[in-house]
C-alpha cells in the first residue's frame, strides 16, 4: 500500500486547479464529471490532489461543504486489492463505510473506511484499474477537458 492522493472538496475546482497547478508546478492529470461531481486530479510527484466540485446543491459533497467549508475531505491509500484491504480493516475492527469495493471516478475501484475508527480521517482504499493508469498530462494539454464525463451510480 502507498499514499495516493488527498480529496479537497471546494467550490470552484477550476480556480483551486489553477492556484495548485502554479503553487506546486501539479499538472492536470484527469478531470471528469463523475457522480454529481467534477473531480479534477492533479498530479505531485507520485501523487495527487483530488479536487471535488459538486455540479449541485445536494450529495455528499455538498453536505460536507455546507457542514465544513472546504478543506481536506479523505486521505487515500492505493492497493493491489481493495477486498484484501478491506478484510483486513474488518479483522482490525474497523467500522466500513463500503462493505464491498464500487466504482469510484478515473474508473478506480473503491471503499471508504469510518473515521470513527481512523483517527477521526476518513479513509480510502483506491485500486487502479488497467485501463485508468495514472499519467500525466500538462495543465495546457489538449486532453484537459472540463466538459468530460461519465455516468455512475456511486462516488
Amino acid at each position: 500500500m502507498h499514499f495516493d492522493h488527498v480529496g479537497v472538496a471546494t467550490d470552484d475546482a477550476a480556480v483551486l486547479a489553477d492556484l495548485y497547478g502554479d503553487l506546486f508546478d501539479a499538472p492536470v492529470a484527469h478531470e471528469e464529471v463523475f457522480d454529481g461531481l467534477r473531480v479534477t486530479f492533479l498530479q505531485v510527484g507520485e501523487s495527487y490532489f483530488e479536487l471535488l466540485e459538486p455540479v449541485s446543491d445536494e450529495g455528499t459533497i455538498a453536505n460536507y461543504l455546507d457542514r465544513e467549508g472546504p478543506g481536506i475531505h479523505h486521505v487515500a491509500l492505493a492497493t493491489d486489492d481493495v477486498g484484501a484491504a478491506l478484510d483486513t480493516a474488518r479483522d482490525h475492527g474497523v467500522e466500513l463505510i463500503d462493505e464491498e469495493p464500487r466504482e469510484g471516478a478515473w474508473g478506480h475501484d473503491v471503499a471508504f473506511l469510518h473515521p470513527r475508527d481512523t483517527g477521526g480521517v476518513l479513509v480510502e482504499f483506491v485500486q487502479h484499474s488497467e485501463q485508468a493508469t495514472p499519467t500525466s498530462e500538462r495543465r495546457d494539454g489538449a486532453s484537459r477537458s472540463r466538459e468530460s464525463s461519465r455516468t455512475s451510480v456511486t462516488g
